[in-house]
C-alpha cells in the first residue's frame, strides 16, 4: 500500500471523514443519556476540530511535500461530506432554512462537476480555488459550528441569531462564487459563434 495513504496529511483527512458520523450521531442519543445542550456542544466541538484538521492537512502537505493524487481527491471530498452532513442535521433540527441548505449543497455539486469537466479538457486552472471561494469557506465553517452550538451564552450572546446571519452571508457568497467560476469556465462550455458562410 502506498506510503501516501498513511502520511500525516492523509491521516488528518481520514480523521475528518471519521468525525462526520459523530456530528450526526450525537443527536440520536436519548435526551436522558445526553442532554440537548451537551449534544449541541459535542457536535460543535467535533465539527470545529474537523474544520481545523482541514487547515492543517493542507499546510503539512505543502510544507513537507507530501502531496499526492489521492490526497488531492480526498481532501475536497471530506470537506463537502462534512459540510453537507452538518447542513442536513441543522435542517432536521430546524436551525437552517431549506433554501439555504439547497443553495450551499447545490453549489458544491455544481462546482465539483464543473471542476471535473474542466480537468478533463485540461483547463482546471480556470476554476482553481480563488479568494472568494476561500472567504466563503471561512464564513461557512464559522456559521455551521455556531448553529450546531445553538444555545445562548449567558443570555447575552444570541448564538442562533449570529449563526443564522453568518449562514445567510455564506449562502450569498456561495451564489456569487459559483457565478464567478461559471463565468471563468464559460469560454470552454459555450462554443464560439461560427462565422456565417455565405457567398
Amino acid at each position: 500500500m502506498p506510503s501516501s495513504f498513511f502520511n500525516l496529511p492523509m491521516l488528518l483527512t481520514w480523521a475528518r471523514i471519521v468525525m462526520i458520523p459523530f456530528v450526526v450521531g450525537v443527536f440520536y442519543f436519548p435526551n436522558d443519556w445526553i442532554g440537548p445542550h451537551t449534544k449541541n456542544l459535542v457536535a460543535c466541538v467535533i465539527f470545529t476540530v474537523a474544520a481545523v484538521t482541514d487547515a492543517f492537512d493542507g499546510y503539512f502537505a505543502r510544507k513537507f511535500k507530501l502531496t499526492s493524487a489521492l490526497g488531492a481527491f480526498l481532501d475536497p471530498v471530506a470537506d463537502k461530506l462534512m459540510v453537507c452532513a452538518a447542513l442536513i442535521v441543522l435542517l432536521e433540527l430546524g436551525r437552517v432554512d431549506a433554501l439555504v441548505a439547497l443553495v450551499i449543497i447545490g453549489r458544491e455539486i455544481t462546482v465539483s462537476a464543473l471542476r471535473e469537466w474542466m480537468a478533463q479538457i485540461g483547463a482546471s486552472q480556470n476554476v482553481a480555488v480563488n479568494w472568494i471561494g476561500k472567504f466563503k469557506t471561512i464564513v461557512q465553517m464559522v456559521a455551521i459550528p455556531v448553529l450546531l452550538y445553538h444555545d445562548d451564552i449567558a443570555d447575552v450572546v444570541h448564538v442562533q441569531f449570529i449563526g443564522t446571519v453568518l449562514i445567510y452571508v455564506a449562502a450569498l457568497l456561495t451564489i456569487y462564487s459559483m457565478l464567478v467560476y461559471l463565468r471563468l469556465a464559460r469560454p470552454h462550455l459555450v462554443p464560439p459563434d461560427r462565422p456565417n458562410d455565405k457567398g
